[in-house]
């Protein structure tokens, strides 16, 4: 009779063990991957949400400017200031109102055209013609006006290209801004305009 003693354990083999070793490390690559992805996307989210909240700030921003702007014009025509459009075009730098330019303002961003009506950026316009520059219009609880939000409006001659000249009507632009240099959000806004002049 064989007496039977001791365990019956067997040792992995080495190569046993490396298939193995080769899981873990795939597993723990996928795990690395899969947290990778989680940090990107509850990353993105806030920023998503911030950009899109910047974009409706600037919007608002533009739809202040026409309001403003378009009170400003309707004073103006009520008290005898203007009786037509034409001498408040904004007419420089040169080529902003000529389609065929390559400084035509649609050719541009809203930050370039903020640069040359404005290059100081001291909210005083270099050009006379700038119904609104920079205009704060954001007030703080302390009375205050938030430096963060501005507009900007100013008036384009629609035919300026070609075509008959018409000094009852012109193309209104409202430029809205938050924050300011590089992180700029804007939103523009055009609008034509046109009014009855007598005899017409």
């Amino acid at each position: 009779m064989r007496s039977l003693s001791g365990n019956n354990h067997e040792t992995p083999s080495s190569s046993e063990r490396g298939i193995a070793l080769v899981i873990v490390i795939l597993v723990l690559a996928f795990l690395q991957v899969i947290g990778i992805v989680l940090l990107t996307v509850t990353g993105t989210g806030p920023r998503v949400a911030g950009n899109i909240r910047s974009q409706q700030q600037a919007y608002n921003g533009a739809d202040a400017a026409f309001d403003t702007a378009w009170t400003t014009i309707e004073e103006n025509f009520a008290n005898g200031n203007w009786v037509r459009f034409d001498g408040q075009y904004l007419t420089q730098p040169a080529g902003i109102d000529d389609p065929i330019s390559d400084g035509y303002f649609r050719k541009l961003t809203d930050q370039e055209i903020l640069e040359l009506i404005d290059p100081d950026e001291d909210g005083f316009p270099n050009i006379n013609t700038v119904l609104f520059c920079r205009q704060l219009y954001v007030q703080n609880p302390d009375g205050s006006f938030d430096p963060r939000f501005t507009f900007t409006a100013f008036l384009i001659n629609d035919e300026a290209g070609g075509g008959t000249p018409d000094p009852a009507d012109c193309l209104l632009v409202c430029i809205g801004c938050v924050g300011s240099g590089p992180t700029m959000t804007t939103s523009r806004i055009e609008v034509e305009l046109a009014i009855q002049l007598p005899g017409t």
